[in-house]
């Protein structure tokens, strides 16, 4: 059953498979291999420690593991093969799982069987780059790098859960812990959980070996006295350091190209170590205002890399659209899932590893909301509440259109860099926040797609917001902002996002801004090294300063993304109003259908732009056409 549950995940690792079970049949463990380190049989998963205590299905690299492998050596072990995968059996076994994990610098997620105590522990890495769910389903333990899996065992029955099908409206995304389906769980990042085999049925607590709260915490208490030049010079040599562990690979690599500053500096940083070209990718439109290919084009010239362009039609685009309920397996909802999934078809037909530049506006303050956003709140909260709910009301009063037109006048007299601000959509998203209490409040409604999600889902409560359990010490909006997106939107969409697409293509994506050193490296450093005269990643773009000319970088911030709104009121409409017809809805009895109806009308009477709230509702539609209706027992 172990085989047959793995094989679903073929896509990714198609280069080998095996399964194990324990003597007595009580754990079965499956894997498919996407071969990085050690190309030879004797990477092939599972694999046993040589003491035979530990059995491991592992998914992800250890970047670290040439160092581990030294220690290791130095204590006595030895090595048949050289893959990551048989250090990290010598590093449980000598060590044992909690002293272990710690030790392991990268992105995994791994089951590990423990013979000598019955245990069974699954393990994921700090940021969350890997998935891992799991969850009982008649007296059976069923886990998986994605539900797919879990689903492929005869035991899995779970409806869906309609708690979290109200979180995925405000988010887009299901936060961790919770998935689509009662009982089943996403593992959270830096995490491990022991389940033992004599205890059938048992949940036990989920234990952390690293805390982002407490990191960004002490690096609060603790703040680098390093100067501007020597803050500088000290990221670059971290990142150099991440970027060359991540080039540690016996397959073709490359880099994800955009031509901003994240994606720049990670290729740059790449080529300054390679004694020949690195491979670079982009996607191009003929959309210019969604078209990164020609800035792409023009960093990859200054910097000697041989880079591809694929320029994409609005129909291969929306010809991924139908395969995004599999490639996902649960609803989800950011629509820059499509350009992600090209870009890396892409680059799998040369390269089998790609490195990226995501975690740059997480890790050093990139998101306008850190610094527009906490301007704008500082200076209106001096305003009595009374007053700034008249200026929602002024404010609303304008159509997005208007406000569309505004900013293209606006747009004129401004710098590259700041044009693009002044948007019908984002001034009303802005104005909805004036009247609120807090930063935190503010925040929440930045971050929420559809603001108010209860009593949307029928019989679904929303449960605490995932932000809402930690308590930072940090007393700065912008640092606030940063943390709860370090510990909610990052591993939950942006790196849900890149893992099932790249490994929807059977590539292996590396994201060296977010080895866990520079991420505590950046909470040391003050606020305005990160974010400074509105300038969010002030200390990343120097270091890319030192590679790139600025010229070819400074223009205005630039999504992954695609024209779901045109695309609703043309190509899609059809598909849309099926999926999102009052009697569908009514029928299947998840949702409420008078505000996705009414949101509906407006955006197809161009009325109102609201493509990412009919997006997320549509997302959850077309994943439940593909589930075939999963029956709901509540």
């Amino acid at each position: 059953m172990a085989g047959r549950m793995a094989a679903t995940l073929a896509h990714r690792g198609p280069d080998d498979s095996g399964n194990w079970a324990d003597p007595e049949g009580r754990v079965g463990l499956g894997s498919q291999r996407l071969a990085i380190i050690d190309l030879s049989p004797l990477g092939h998963q599972p694999m046993s420690s040589a003491d035979g205590r530990y059995t491991v299905a592992y998914n992800g690299e250890a970047y670290n593991f040439v160092a581990l492998r030294d220690e290791l050596v130095a204590a006595g072990c030895s090595f048949r093969g050289h893959s990551d995968t048989e250090v990290l059996l010598a590093a449980l076994s000598l060590w044992g799982v909690a002293d272990a994990i710690p030790r392991l610098w990268g992105m995994f997620a791994f089951a590990a069987w423990d013979a000598r105590e019955r245990k069974l522990h699954l393990v994921r890495d700090r940021l969350g780059k890997k998935p891992l769910y799991y969850g009982w389903q008649d007296g059976t333990l069923l886990f998986g790098s994605e539900l797919k899996a879990l689903r492929a065992h005869p035991a899995f029955h779970a409806p869906v859960d309609r708690d979290a099908l109200t979180t995925y409206l405000r988010f887009c995304y299901i936060p961790a812990p919770r998935s689509i389906h009662v009982g089943i769980h996403k593992l959270p990042p830096a995490s491990w959980i022991s389940f033992d085999a004599d205890r059938p049925g048992e949940l036990p607590a989920v234990r952390s070996y690293w805390d982002p709260v407490a990191v960004a915490d002490d690096g609060a208490r603790d703040r680098s006295r390093l100067s501007d030049e020597e803050a500088i010079e000290a990221a670059e040599a971290l990142l150099r350091d991440a970027v060359a562990l991540r080039m540690v690979a016996d397959v073709p690599l490359g880099a994800f190209l955009s031509g901003g500053i994240d994606s720049s500096t990670v290729a740059a940083l790449m080529q300054v170590q390679s004694p020949r070209p690195i491979r670079t990718f982009t996607i191009g439109y003929d959309n210019a205002e969604y078209d990164e290919s020609v800035p792409a084009a023009a960093v990859a010239a200054h910097l000697g890399t041989d880079h591809t362009t694929l320029r994409v039609t609005p129909d291969e685009m929306r010809a991924v659209i139908p395969r995004l309920p599999d490639l996902y397996d649960e609803p989800f909802a950011d629509a820059s899932q499509i350009p992600t999934f090209l870009v890396s078809e892409l680059a799998r037909r040369s390269v089998t590893v790609a490195l990226s530049g995501d975690g740059g506006d997480e890790v050093f303050g990139g998101y306008n909301r850190y610094v527009t956003g906490m301007r704008t709140w500082k200076r209106l909260s001096r305003v009595p509440q009374p007053a700034r709910r008249g200026a929602v009301r002024v404010v609303e009063g304008i159509r997005p259109r208007t406000w569309d037109r505004l900013g293209t006048l606006v747009d004129k007299a401004l710098p590259a860099s700041r044009r693009g601000f002044v948007s019908g959509n984002r001034v009303h998203k802005l104005a909805s926040v004036l009247a609120l209490g807090s930063p935190d409040e503010m925040y929440t409604r930045l971050v929420s797609t559809w603001p108010e999600p209860n009593g949307m889902v029928l019989g679904g409560t929303e449960p605490p917001l995932p932000f809402t359990a930690v308590h930072p010490s940090l007393t700065d909006p912008a640092e606030r902002m940063m943390l709860f997106d370090l510990i909610g939107y990052l591993p939950d969409d942006i790196l849900c996002k890149v893992d099932r697409a790249s490994m929807g293509a059977s590539l292996e994506a590396r994201a060296p801004l977010l080895d866990h050193r520079v991420v505590e490296f950046a909470w040391r450093l003050p606020l305005d090294q990160r974010i400074r005269g509105g300038e969010g990643k002030w200390l990343l773009r120097r270091v890319l300063d030192r590679h790139v000319p600025r010229a070819l970088i400074d223009r205005p911030k630039q999504g992954f993304g695609i024209p779901i709104d045109r695309w609703l009121r043309g190509p899609l409409r059809e598909w849309a109003s099926d999926l999102l017809s009052e009697a569908r809805l009514r029928r299947e009895g998840y949702f409420d259908p008078a505000p996705i109806t009414a949101a509906l009308r407006d955006h197809l009477e161009g009325r109102r732009n609201v493509q990412y709230p009919l997006w997320v509702v549509l997302m959850f539609e077309a994943w439940l056409d593909r589930q075939g209706r999963v029956e709901d027992a509540g």
